[in-house]
């Protein structure tokens, strides 16, 4: 699949096949391709949608098209989606096909078989475990559990929350109740940091990240909307919202010491995107919630509180918009950074990137996009192009 724009044009690559396995899609599936679409978001589960074209196209076929009990095409297989710019691949998904749906059509190449599939997340949420971790605090247990999936070429990226807890064995051991992904999701939660499955460099190869809000990085190719024909995102609107932010005044009493002693956490503690943060603007007329303290120590119940502000405040501003892929010339990254220019001085500056749909037809490629951060204004003047 070709697109113009560029001297090679947009291409995509699709690797499918039996679980851990992907191997290139033959010819046949590529050219009966009738539409993918990959989501990618840090709010919910990630996922794609692919349909193929299944009508009958000879004598042999008057039982049943090929393509529906095509190997490479059943529940459990295992789907890489690249696509390539020129010469630079970006990986956007790796996943597994979880369900198959078949609309039959009434003439030649006109029945459908989609298929529905969930990121690698799914591998992690497969077996329910009771199961110990002495001596091992959440960066090491998410470490551990990276690790073990090798067969699916996962590189651990850990990062030690603000607030350290190292468990000692005389006083408790951290007990895991469900799936590592349940796992995972449960000791990010505490610290207010995010977990997810990060697809690529190259394909067959994972990064499980597991650590606060905003990743460490360079961000990516900057967006660029109403600047004529230096544009390269259309439809794009920003918002504020004032009930995303709260604040949190209560008291704990120390598991350790049994003194009373206050927790208080009133603006947002994450790396700042911009210049000035929504909670100290707002601060004072922010909704107070109360969080559960019983059975913390003062560290426990002060990470606790503030991820419950940091994640409120981090949705302060979001902007929504869809790229020109043909003149962006790359594959918007979900969940790194980016910067965006032209929107103004109080919306210009840098975003996280908190979703990306793909939308592949033959012959169209669009990214629907939406960012979000928790401060007005750029933390520079100018926006690097």
């Amino acid at each position: 699949m070709s697109l113009l724009g560029n001297i090679l044009g947009i291409r995509l690559n699709l690797l499918i096949g039996p679980s851990p396995v992907a191997l290139p899609a033959p010819a046949d599936v590529m050219s009966a391709l009738a539409d993918l679409e990959v989501k990618l978001t840090d709010s919910s589960e990630s996922g794609f949608k692919l349909s193929i074209n299944t009508g009958r196209t000879g004598p042999t076929d008057f039982l049943e098209s090929p393509l529906i009990m095509h190997p490479q095409l059943q529940r459990g297989c295992r789907a890489i989606v690249t696509m390539i710019f020129d010469v630079i691949p970006y990986v956007i998904f790796d996943g597994i096909v979880t369900k198959r749906e078949y609309t039959p059509g009434s003439s030649s190449q006109s029945g459908v078989l989609t298929l529905f599939g969930r990121d690698l997340t799914m591998e992690l949420d497969k077996e329910v475990k009771q199961t110990e971790h002495p001596a091992m605090d959440e960066t090491m247990i998410a470490t551990l559990i990276a690790v073990s999936y090798a067969q699916f070429g996962m590189i651990p990226m850990a990062l030690p929350p603000k607030f350290i807890d190292p468990p000692i064995p005389i006083d408790r051991v951290p007990q895991q109740n469900g799936t590592d992904w349940e796992y995972l999701q449960q000791m990010a939660r505490r610290h207010g940091y995010e977990t997810y499955i990060d697809p690529g460099p190259v394909p067959g190869v994972n990064t499980l990240y597991w650590g606060p809000p905003v990743k460490p990085g360079v961000p990516q190719r900057t967006l660029t909307v109403d600047m004529g024909p230096a544009s390269d995102a259309y439809d794009v609107t920003t918002s504020e919202d004032d009930t995303v932010l709260t604040s949190v005044e209560t008291k704990v009493i120390d598991r350790l010491t049994g003194a009373e002693m206050p927790v208080i956490a009133l603006v947002g503690s994450g790396t700042p995107l911009g210049a000035v943060p929504e909670t100290v603007a707002r601060f004072g007329s922010t909704r107070k919630e109360p969080i559960q303290t019983s059975g913390l120590n003062a560290g426990q119940a002060m990470g606790r509180a503030q991820a419950k502000v940091d994640e409120g405040a981090k949705k302060a501003f979001t902007v929504s918009g869809t790229i020109d892929s043909t003149r962006y010339n790359a594959a918007l990254k979900a969940r790194d950074m980016v910067f965006l220019r032209g929107a103004g001085l109080s919306y210009g500056g840098l975003y996280k990137v908190s979703e990306v749909r793909h939308l592949i037809r033959p012959g169209s490629y669009q990214q629907q996009f939406k960012l979000a951060r928790g401060e007005r204004g750029p933390l520079a003047p100018l926006v690097l192009p």
